[in-house]
C-alpha cells in the first residue's frame, strides 16, 4: 500500500505558525490549545489536556492488540525573571538547558503578572562598546546567569519601576524565534521540537484525508515539559506497547545526520532504543524509499527515555530530521521534515 502524501505546504504554515507562538516550557497553553483544535479536526474523539498540561488524543487502528504511542513536544527553551537589579534590569533563570552566549542580543517578550506582554533584549552587562572595551571590556566578559541580563523597551530604571509595570520574579521570558525559510531551508529558534509537531499533524491529516486506517490503536502525546526532562513521564495507557518519539537530530563534527535526511537515534544518554522496533523503522524505510540514518546521540535524552525511566513496559524508538545548531539558532531542510513525515505515515498504517 502506498502511502499518502504530505501535505508540505500544511507542513511549513503549521510550523510558521507554532514557531510564532511562545512556548517556553511552563507556559505552552496557547500552543497546546491552537494544536488540540487542530486534531479535533481528524480526531473521532475530543482531544484531551491533562492537569500536567499535556495534549492527547487516540485513533482507533484495524487492530488494538499492540497498541502503540506517538509523542513530540510543545514546549521549547525559554527563562523567568530570576533577579531584579537596582537598574531596573534583570537576570534569568534558564528554563531548559543552553549556552548563554547562544542568547545574547536575542529580543525577548516579558509576561508580566499584570496581564501586559513588554519586549526587550538580552545583553552582557555594561554593554556599549564606546565605554566598555579593550583588554578588560565586556569582550572578555564571561557570559553566565550573573553578567547575561535583560533590557526592557520600558521606562524601567529601578527594580521600583520594573515592580510598578508588574513584573515579578518568575515571570515567562520568551526568546523570538526569528524564523526564516530559504532555498529549502528553515532557520529558526525552537526547530525543536515545533518541526516535528508540525511533521505528527501533517502526517494526522494525510491519514485523515485519504482515508488512511490506523494499523494499531494509537494515542498522540503533545508533551509540554521535555526540556525539563519529565513531559512523557505519565498519562499513557497502561497496555502501550510501543513509543515512538519524534525530536530533532543533532547534526555535527563526529555525527552521521545530516540536515535533508530523517534519522534513526539508535542510542542516547539514557542507553540503546529498542532494536525491534529498530530494525521495523528500518524496514519501513526501505520499503517508502525514505533514506533513515541511524546515529547515536551521547548528550542527548527525550521523552521516550522519560516513560522509560518512569516504568512503561513498552518498545521505545525516535526519529527526527537532522537539525544544525540545536538549542540555538536551528536549521532544517524541507527534505529531512517530508522524509520524518512520510516515516511517521509509514509507521501509523503498518
Amino acid at each position: 500500500m502506498s502511502l499518502p502524501i504530505p501535505d508540505l505546504d500544511y507542513l511549513k504554515e503549521t510550523l510558521n505558525t507554532l514557531l510564532a507562538i511562545p512556548s517556553p516550557v511552563g507556559r505552552t497553553q496557547e500552543a497546546t490549545e491552537w494544536c488540540r483544535k487542530a486534531i479535533c479536526d481528524w480526531a473521532p474523539s475530543e482531544a484531551h489536556i491533562s492537569r500536567k498540561g499535556v495534549l492527547s488524543a487516540t485513533f482507533a487502528g484495524k487492530n488494538a492488540d499492540e497498541p502503540r504511542g506517538v509523542t513530540a513536544h510543545l514546549d521549547t527553551l525559554g527563562a523567568i525573571v530570576k533577579t531584579i537589579n537596582p537598574n531596573g534590569r534583570f537576570h534569568l533563570f534558564q528554563l531548559g538547558n543552553y549556552s548563554w552566549n547562544s542568547i545574547e542580543n536575542e529580543a525577548v517578550r516579558v509576561f508580566a503578572q499584570s496581564g501586559r506582554t513588554y519586549c526587550g533584549s538580552i545583553l552582557v552587562a555594561n554593554s556599549s562598546h564606546h565605554l566598555h572595551q579593550g583588554e578588560h571590556g565586556n569582550a572578555s566578559v564571561p557570559r553566565d546567569e550573573n553578567t547575561i541580563e535583560v533590557r526592557l523597551d520600558a521606562c524601567a530604571n529601578s527594580d521600583d519601576e520594573v515592580a510598578a509595570l508588574g513584573i515579578e520574579i518568575g515571570d515567562f521570558v520568551a526568546f523570538e524565534p526569528r524564523t526564516v525559510w530559504s532555498e529549502g531551508y528553515v532557520r529558526s529558534r525552537f526547530l525543536d521540537d515545533k518541526a516535528l509537531v508540525a511533521c505528527l499533524l501533517t502526517a494526522l491529516k494525510a491519514m485523515h484525508d485519504t482515508g488512511t486506517p490506523f494499523a494499531q490503536r494509537t494515542t498522540v502525546f503533545l508533551t509540554n515539559y521535555e526540556e525539563q526532562e519529565h513531559g512523557g513521564a505519565s498519562g499513557w495507557p497502561d497496555d502501550l506497547a510501543e513509543l515512538l518519539a519524534l525530536d530533532v537530530a543533532p547534526v555535527g563534527e563526529g555525527q552521521k545526520s545530516k540536515e535533508s535526511r530523517c534519522t534513526l537515534c539508535v542510542a542516547d544518554a539514557d542507553g540503546p532504543y529498542d532494536t525491534t522496533l529498530g530494525q521495523k523503522l528500518r524496514r519501513l524505510a526501505l520499503e517508502n524509499e525514505v533514506e533513515l540514518i541511524p546515529d547515536v546521540f551521547p548528550k542527548y535524552a527525550s521523552d521516550a527515555g522519560a516513560a522509560r525511566k518512569a516504568g512503561l513496559d513498552a518498545r521505545f524508538a525516535l526519529i527526527g530530521p537532522g537539525v544544525d545548531a540545536t538549542h540555538s539558532v536551528e536549521r532544517t531542510h524541507i527534505e529531512a521534515l517530508e522524509a520524518t513525515t512520510k516515516m511517521i505515515l509509514a509507521y501509523l498504517s503498518n
